[in-house]
Parts: C-alpha cells; structure tokens; sequence
C-alpha cells in the first residue's frame, strides 16, 4: 500500500518562518515591529538548526542502521532546506538594507566602524578601555591543538592579523563579543536630531590594533561567524541515573554538540573560511550560509525603545467584563464558566484565582501543570503561600520542555524547597496539558474549579501569545482534569480512569481516535445531504492519518477552514475536493498560539480548545488535554472570533500546494485586520463604550 504524501514539514515551516519575514519586509509595518520581525526570524531559523536539522542529520547517520522509519528522504530533505534557506538569506540581506535606510530617514543611523567622526572615534576608544577590553580574551587558534568549543549562542569575530611588508606571517585570531556582558547597541556622540547606534562587535573591530598591539601586526580585518549545534538532549535508558542528572547532563553535552550550521560574513576570506569549516569539522552535507556583517539578529527583539519618539505605551489587556469588579472571583466561577482570550483580557484574572486559593480558608487542595513559566514568576509566588498558609500543593513540572530545561531544573528545586510535591510525568512523555484542579469545602461540600488553557502558564507571554483560557467549576470537566493529575502521579494505579473521561479528549489516549470520530461524522452528514462543516485552528498540521481523512472529508463535500500559523503539511488544493478548502495563516503582532477546533455536528456544535496541535508528538507521545466548550455563549465567542480571523485581508496569507505564501484577495473594500477586528470585539463586551484605539506595541 502506497503511503499516503503530504507535504514536506521542514519546507513548511521554512514557508512559515518566510511569512515572519515577510512582515520585516513590509513598510506599513512600524519600523521597531520590523526590527522585532527580524529577531523573530534569526531566533526561528537557530531554533530550527538546533532540532529540526541536527534530527534530519541524526536519520541520514543512523537511520538504516537504527531502523528508523524515514518518512521522506532525509538527504534530499537536507537539500531542500539548504536552497531555501540561501533563498531566505537573501531576501534576509535586502530587508535588513531596506530596514536601515528607513531608520535613516527617521534620523537613526548605524555608522560603520570606519567612518566614525573624531569625537565618536574618541567615544570608541574610552568606552573600550573602561568597559570592554576586560572582557576580551582572544584565541590564537592555530597555537590551538584542540580547537575550542564554540557557543552556538554567541557571536565571533574570525581575525586575521597581518603585516604590510610580509615580514611574519599571518595569523588567525577567534574574539568571542560578550553579548552577556554587555548591551549589543552603544549610542554615539550625534549631531543635533540624529541618534548614531553602533554595535558591540564593531567597537572591538575598531580597536583591533589595541587588542593585537603585542605581535607587531599593522593590519586586521574580522568578520562575524557563528555556529548553530544540534540542540537535542539524549535520554539514555540507564536506571541508575535519574532524569534530573540526565537532563544536566545532556545540557552540558547540548555545549559541545555537533554543528549544523556556519553563518558567516559573505566578504570573509575564502582561505580563513576552508580553515574554520575544517577545524570545525564540518562536511560537505552541513550547511554553509553566507551572509552580511550582523549576526544574531535575535537580539533586535530587544531593540533600545527609547529611540522611538512616536513610540506609544504598552496596551494594557483589559480585566474580563465579569470580573472588573468583583470582590471574589471564586464564587463568580462556582456560578458560571469565563473565557479569557490573552493578550486582550488581562493574564492578572489567572494569578487572582490562585492567590484567592492560596488565602482561601476553604481550599484543601491546588493542582497544576507548568511547561513554561515567567523568568519571575507570580504563579510560583501564589503556590508558595499557598503551601504556607496550609494547603496542599502539587505541581507537574516538565524538565524537558525544549530550551527551557535549566529554568524548570531551577523552579523544581524552589518549589521543593518551600514545601509543594512536584512531579515529573510520565517517563518518555512530556506533560503539555494546560491544567488546574482547586479542591475546595463548602458547608461540608466538597467542589472543584479551576482552568483549562491552550496556553504556558506564563504572564511574560500572555501579552504576547494569542490564547484562550476556560476559567471553570464544571464538574465533569474538573473531575476529568483531576484523573488525569492523579494519573500522572500513579500511572500504574489510576491508567484504567482515563477511559471514563467525559470532557477531556487526552493524548495519548484518546485524542487520535476522538477526532477521527467527529470527521466521521461530518462526512456521513455530508453524504446524507446534511450541512457539514470543520473548522480548525492551530499552530501546526502535519499528522499524517488526521490529514488523510480532513482529505476524504473534503472528498465528501465537507467544508473545511483551517487558520494554521506554522506548519500545513496537508495539500489544501485537489480538483476533487467537493467544496475547496479554506486555508490561510496570520503572521502579526501577536503569536496565534490558541488550538480551537468547531465541528457543526449538524446544527449542534461541538467546540474544542486544546494544547495539543494535531501533530503526531502532541497526538500519540505527549500528555495533552482537549476541553469540549459546553457553554453556548462562550461558543459563540470562539466561533465569532475564527470568523473574524478568517476574513482577515491584511495579515492573512494563503495556505496553497506550493506554500508561496500569497496575501489573501480582498474580497471587499474594507480591510480587515484580524487581531485589531478582535481587540474591538473583546472591547465591545464592556459596559464603557470607550475603547482605546489599537496601535502597535
């Protein structure tokens, strides 16, 4: 039997992080979002080198010998991505060049090292000696035997140190910048209404002779280079070593892994160039990417913001209309179910919940998954009281959540310390679910509350990321929501409750199934000439059995929607689809992080919210959890606002075959930007007709 094709995940995702770039390239877009856009873009495309590369590496090493399953051919994948990403640094170069005469214009301007004017020149040289050269140890590394360890994260300066009259020969130098240590933008001495920036690497390339003044040299160049490292952190099986010292383990090995990618400065020269790659190790398959002078763009997202005079100040996410004023948001809950929708309803409402638990006599009881918490956490703060105020706290804290294992390694210890019980999971499982369970006693009554969310418990990014989060005293959704806490806790004991769930769809135990169920149904609907419709939202499609039959769905004449922001493996064009499938991804301002998923059950909706995207990770290897929405006004809010997304025409661009990533045709005069046509429907709820004008962050 022929295996069903879709398209190739890594190739959409490098047509996902073109979308990003996209709006880097965008003149509508303000200036400092264009920045932002362009960090985005570099961080993507290290992330994407540190998993998805150094995975496709790993299959091409081990694949036959392992026995993996490779879905496609990982060398000819490897190709694919290696002539996309060329294409994309390119287009990379144009806009960052369009970027600077833009801030030119705006009278922001980036002078290279060499056209300094002398008051700035003397700026250089004192803010060089008084904070700079004590970080500055450079590596001579042809005297090197070994060569040293380059951080994946940092950014070098490759040196070459000569003399005019070939009197010794040249040299090879590595100068780490230390980013760390130091702000990467320095302001310059300006003439009046102008404001010069120069980076930290070109204030070391101008002191280049003070650095090298002990050889004798009388001439340098340095050009930026850095390395990208398989990211991945083997789990051996060895008993005797926990999962905390294997995780800290592979930390430090993740230091020292394998490269699988050199960026470089295109002008750097082509001998110092053959000397890096080979003392780096690298083959003919790794990937070799030329670029400009800058590197690790990452840092722009943290652009100076004081340099935007018309900058406005951060909208501040409103309080849900119901619990503006009330004084006790628990017994509001106990009465009725609330959706808050971040970044427009305020993350506050969540952390208010639990620090009523934490000083709430009645509280015996707080349960709660975390997968990725704010570097100062308020949410660890409201447990700690809570714990000492007498209540029972349990956390599940998953150590594996990728790049964030030494930051969850450092709130395991602290929450342990002040006394909660936190649990790992399950092992070869990571915990994704966005859970809380609240136990609480009433007048000898025992109820339960809590929430279930498609986002981190995170209020760094829940002014950035769109999501949804179910505030909830629904007993049958708590009670479900409290299997599966005492499942990850006993696994051996309570693995037979799971099977009565009755709100909870949990992966990987019954979400594949369920949802093959519900597109069942709808193509049964469709071939008995009943009304039958899907609508779907999330972050990444690629599962192959799911796409298969949303396939035979629109076969069926089914109408399919889908708003995916990253990833669509699934071929949205076929002449024999009934009714064509309605594709498209938002890039804008905010993350569309939320999963949502509408099935029209003929006339009685069934609306999901998830933290699970429909990926065979999230589907059969992770534990996940999917609430079905059974209030009929909060339904409504979600259906409103796909629609909303769905008719966007300014952000929105089109999923087809071949992922080219074409803006959607207007269909009608007026433009329809989707998260500012949200901001005003969430604003409209509001008893105040007075609603802010949207703006950019």
């Amino acid at each position: 039997m022929q295996k069903h094709k879709t398209i190739i995940r890594d190739i959409s995702w490098l047509a996902f992080n073109e979308r990003v770039l996209q709006e880097a390239a965008d003149p509508t877009v303000p200036l400092r979002m264009r920045l932002k856009f362009l960090g985005i873009f570099s961080n993507n495309m290290d992330e994407f080198f540190r998993v998805r590369v150094a995975t496709i590496r790993r299959m091409i090493e081990l694949g036959q010998r392992a026995g993996i399953h490779l879905e496609q051919n990982p060398r000819k994948v490897l190709q694919q991505i290696q002539e996309k990403v060329l294409e994309l640094q390119k287009t990379f170069e144009t806009t960052w060049g369009n970027i600077l005469i833009a801030l030119k214009k705006e009278k922001i301007i980036f002078p290279e090292e060499r056209k300094l004017n002398v008051h700035q020149q003397q700026f250089i040289l004192e803010y060089f000696n008084e904070e700079v050269r004590g970080h500055i140890v450079p590596l001579m590394i042809e005297s090197i035997r070994q060569f040293p360890t380059l951080n994946d994260k940092a950014i070098y300066l490759a040196c070459t140190l000569s003399k005019k009259d070939r009197s010794i020969p040249q040299r090879y130098a590595l100068i780490a910048v230390p980013t760390k240590m130091l702000p990467r933008f320095i302001e310059l001495p300006s003439r009046k209404g102008e404001r010069n920036l120069i980076l930290l690497e070109d204030v070391i390339r101008y002191c280049l002779p003070r650095i090298f003044s002990f050889f004798g040299y009388d001439q340098f160049s340095a050009h930026a280079i850095k390395v990208t490292r398989d990211a991945e952190i083997d789990i051996d099986n060895d008993v005797s070593t926990t999962l905390i010292q294997k995780i800290e383990k592979g930390l430090k090995n993740r230091k020292k892994a394998k490269p699988t990618r050199l960026v470089f400065d295109k002008d750097i020269p082509a001998e110092m160039l053959n000397y890096l790659i080979k003392r780096l190790g690298l083959g003919q398959r790794d990937l070799l990417v030329p670029g400009g002078r800058i590197h690790n763009f990452k840092d722009f997202m943290d652009f100076p913001s004081t340099f935007w005079s018309t900058a406005k100040t951060e909208k501040m996410a409103r309080v849900h209309p119901l619990l503006r004023n009330t004084p006790n948001i628990t017994q509001l809950i106990l009465k009725q179910d609330i959706m808050l929708h971040f970044p427009y309803h305020s993350f506050n409402s969540v952390i208010d919940l639990l620090r009523e638990a934490a000083i709430d006599p009645g509280v015996q009881s707080i349960k709660l998954t975390c997968y990725r918490l704010a570097p100062k956490s308020k949410i660890i703060n409201t447990l700690v009281n809570a714990v000492r105020n007498g209540k029972q706290v349990t956390v599940i804290i998953e150590l594996r959540a990728r790049f964030d294992e030494e930051a969850n390694l450092y709130w395991k210890q602290e929450l342990e310390d002040a006394g909660i019980k936190v649990l790992l999971g399950i092992p070869g499982m990571k915990t994704h679910a966005k859970i809380c369970v609240i136990k609480r006693k009433q007048k000898h009554k025992i109820q339960y509350l809590g929430f279930v969310s498609t986002g981190n418990l995170n209020e760094k990014t829940a002014l950035l990321y769109g999501d949804h989060c179910l505030l909830t005293s629904n007993q049958a959704i708590m009670a479900d929501a409290n299997k599966v806490f005492n499942y990850l806790e006993r696994p051996d004991l309570h693995h037979r409750n799971l099977k009565s769930l009755q709100n909870l769809l949990v992966s990987p135990f019954h979400t594949r199934q369920a949802f093959l169920h519900l597109i069942e149904q709808e193509i049964k609907n469709a071939r008995q000439q009943k009304p039958a419709s899907i609508t779907l939202k999330m972050n990444s499609l690629s599962d192959n059995e799911l796409i298969e039959k949303l396939e035979l769905a629109a076969k069926s004449g089914v109408t399919i929607r889908l708003i995916i922001r990253g990833i669509c493996c699934m071929h949205t064009e076929d002449k024999k689809y009934k009714v064509p499938i309605e594709a498209i991804s938002i890039v804008d301002e905010y993350l569309e992080h939320a999963r949502v998923f509408i099935f029209h059950n003929n006339g009685k909706p069934r609306t999901f919210i998830s933290s699970a995207d429909w990926m065979v990770r999230n589907i059969d290897h992770r534990i996940e959890a999917t609430c079905e929405i059974l209030d009929k006004n909060i339904q409504k809010e979600l259906k409103d606002i796909l629609e909303i997304q769905l008719s966007d025409n300014v952000k929105a661009r089109v999923f087809n075959n071949k992922q080219n990533n074409q803006k959607v045709v207007m269909k009608n005069k007026r433009k329809i930007r989707s998260q500012k046509e949200i901001y005003h429907y969430i604003s409209r709820q509001y008893a105040d007709s007075r609603i802010p004008e949207y703006y950019y962050l």
